[in-house]
């Protein structure tokens, strides 16, 4: 046999094997520097019920959409409160989640999202979902308000006003 200096086929094959892994690897752990960094928000509404509010998986801070979630957690072991889906909702969102708060809504707990755009303006909106122990819906909204708006009071004006 004659040695020419050429590689065999299967150690070629491994480099590129490797060489593909560990770009695999940067990206994943890129993607997941960039998801830690998004907001998610768990809150507690009864004893049996909690919701999660998250903006949407790989996509950017600045626009993009976010999920109330709620589950129950009545047949689920201690602290494990959320196992058990009931239900939920996507929204889109032009911003970032800047909080969440529990609020009273015509006489309904309600859940309020706010968002802040990410322009010059920094413009606020917010949405109100109410919820039961098998749904949640959007019951009200406001957008454009001014940066420093006091957003829950603005989604309670316009709740009334639809009422």
């Amino acid at each position: 046999m004659v040695d020419d200096g050429a590689q065999p086929w299967h150690h070629w094959k491994m480099k590129l094997m490797s060489a593909l892994l560990i770009g695999v690897m940067v990206v994943t752990n890129a993607l997941a520097g960039d998801a830690s960094d998004r907001f998610v928000s768990k809150l507690k509404l009864t004893p049996e019920l909690t919701a999660v509010v998250a903006e949407g998986d790989f996509e950017a801070r600045s626009i993009g959409s976010f999920s109330v979630r709620l589950y129950s957690s009545q047949a689920a072991e201690p602290g494990d409160d959320t196992t058990f889906f009931v239900a939920g909702t996507i929204q889109d969102r032009d911003g970032y989640i800047e909080r969440v708060t529990l609020t009273d809504l015509n006489g309904r707990p309600a859940i309020v999202v706010i968002v802040r755009c990410v322009g010059t303006g920094q413009y606020l909106s917010a949405r109100a979902f109410v919820f039961d122990d098998r749904s949640v819906k959007l019951s009200a909204s406001v957008a454009d308000l001014a940066s420093n708006a006091d957003a829950v009071s603005e989604l309670k004006k316009a709740a009334a006003k639809s009422k």
